[in-house]
């Protein structure tokens, strides 16, 4: 059937017969493929960190690399590292792709570093309801802020608090004022924002150009910036936002796995189950076990330390600690030791991470249950050195006192007695005979002091 079809064919057209089939997957690909421009969608939720960070920039860099028309970045975050912040920064300045920061849904913020993301963008909206600002650099320790700036300061606020908090403090306002310029925003209220920790609701941030506009959500955002011109690096382009379709990416294995290992609590039991574990190898070798999971654990943490802003010196404080403890069991102090470790454990692990960054601070209940246990333990310890020291002696010389002994032979004042299984020359003030049962009253060299108990 199938050859007489071909027979019949007119002249050559079998030829393209085989054409047409030859292109039908490719056009069934096509047909799968939506149509028009696409675009990216980027969720920054939760606090700045390493894994978010990392999530983003590789994220913005896939989507320069594949082309893509557009990136909307969702922001809903209290704020974060600065040095992860600069990193995201870094990577929309240097896109080829028009950037989007969305604050949405309603009720999300974008404070501290959010809004240095914001005055990045190419384009800033925000949702009904959200808020930005409260962009004071903290890392530093709890130093009040700085007083506002006098009239005719030229928005210099005076120093308050020490020489390395104020250069920070500025260097932070010179950063976020020179991304205003970049975009063309209010650099005055920027500058505010990170001298005074202004914030500003969603109208009020539009009114004073801190935002270029206000969507409900992202429809309305992509109908609002369509036609909009931005400036990307080296060129202008319009956005032609009409019927763009934008495929959200969610974090991967790698960022969740960076984000687990850089929560501060999850980062702090790692430190302590390295130290723990090393320690118990250490006393008990051959366990391996101990020993391979301490070292996992210690290296993890080190790794997630050195991505966080930490103290060293509270990280030496929480490993002298730790060895203080241990060594109250080896050198009985009666708890000298002990408190002193405890007090420099909880001491180190409150200074480890500042408590002023948003959502990169220890719990401090997981401190208070941290030292419980290092106090429960340093509490058996002394008491089991109490009790030891108080059981009676039952070896050497000393654990022949006051023992009962037999009489091996008859004698008046020196002969042969049996105590513990051991045959010893005794002398007795009183006679002795064989059989008779006596009690030590002390130690001579080799010979025992006893006495005969009479009933």
């Amino acid at each position: 059937m199938i050859r007489l079809m071909i027979e019949r064919l007119p002249h050559n057209a079998w030829r393209w017969l085989l054409v047409a089939l030859a292109a039908w997957p490719g056009a069934v690909a096509m047909a799968g493929e939506p149509a028009g421009p696409s675009g990216v969608l980027i969720p920054v939720t939760g606090p700045i960190g390493p894994a978010t960070s990392d999530f983003f920039v590789r994220q913005l860099r896939a989507a320069n690399a594949d082309g893509a028309a557009l990136v909307v970045v969702t922001v809903d975050t209290p704020g974060g590292l600065d040095t992860s912040m600069r990193q995201m920064v870094q990577a929309i300045l240097s896109s080829n792709v028009p950037v989007v920061a969305y604050v949405a849904p309603s009720g999300a913020r974008a404070a501290s570093a959010g809004t240095f993301l914001l005055y990045a963008s190419h384009v800033a909206a925000m949702a009904p309801a959200t808020n930005l600002g409260a962009a004071t650099p903290v890392q530093l320790g709890a130093g009040a802020p700085s007083r506002p700036p006098p009239a005719g300061t030229g928005g210099e606020a005076q120093p308050k608090g020490d020489a390395m908090e104020h250069k920070v403090i500025n260097d932070a306002a010179a950063y976020i004022r020179g991304l205003a310029a970049l975009r063309g925003r209010n650099a005055q209220w920027s500058e505010t924002a990170v001298r005074n920790a202004a914030s500003l609701p969603a109208q009020e941030a539009l009114n004073n150009h801190v935002v270029d506009l206000i969507a409900t959500d992202l429809p309305e955002l992509l109908k609002a910036i369509d036609g909009r011109s931005v400036k990307l690096r080296s060129r202008e382009v319009t956005l032609h936002t009409a019927g763009l379709v934008l495929r959200e990416v969610q974090p991967d294995w790698r960022t969740e796995l960076l984000s687990l290992i850089t929560n501060p609590n999850v980062a702090y039991l790692l430190m302590l189950i390295g130290i723990y574990g090393l320690l118990l190898e250490g006393y008990h070798p051959g366990s391996v076990l101990p020993g391979v999971v301490g070292a996992i654990c210690l290296l993890l943490a080190l790794f997630a330390f050195q991505v966080l802003s930490v103290s060293y010196a509270g990280l030496a404080l929480i490993g002298l600690g730790v060895l203080l403890i241990v060594a109250e069991s080896f050198v009985p102090s009666y708890g000298a030791l002990g408190l002193g470790g405890i007090a420099a454990f909880v001491i180190g692990s409150i200074m480890l991470l500042d408590r002023h960054v948003p959502g990169f601070s220890i719990a401090r209940t997981l401190i208070g249950a941290m030292a419980l246990a290092g106090a429960l333990l340093l509490l058996g310890i002394v008491s089991f050195a109490v009790h030891a020291r108080r059981r009676p002696v039952v070896s050497g010389t000393e654990g022949l006192l006051r023992e009962f002994a037999e009489a091996v032979e008859s004698f008046e004042h020196r002969g042969l007695v049996r105590v513990h299984g051991e045959i010893w020359n005794a002398v007795s003030g009183e006679p002795v005979c064989e059989g008779d049962r006596l009690r030590v009253l002390g130690v001579k060299g080799l010979i025992l002091e006893v006495q005969p108990v009479r009933d």
